[in-house]
């Protein structure tokens, strides 16, 4: 068996380290886009919320 062949010498190379690079960039635009569409969420205060119920007849 020559060990140029053998499985322990196969590695990822370029290619790999690229797709793998190019996977962790998308990642990091998505949590980008995440916190940025987070941080437009208006949540109602206890107040408000308790405002509204009285308005609408809840207990």
């Amino acid at each position: 068996m020559n060990p140029a062949n053998s499985v322990a010498a196969v590695t990822p190379g370029v290619l790999g380290f690229l797709v793998i690079a190019a996977i962790a960039f998308a990642l990091f635009l998505l949590i980008k886009s995440m916190n940025r569409h987070i941080a437009r969420i208006e949540v109602p205060s206890e107040a408000d919320f308790k405002k509204k119920r009285k308005e609408n007849g809840g207990s």
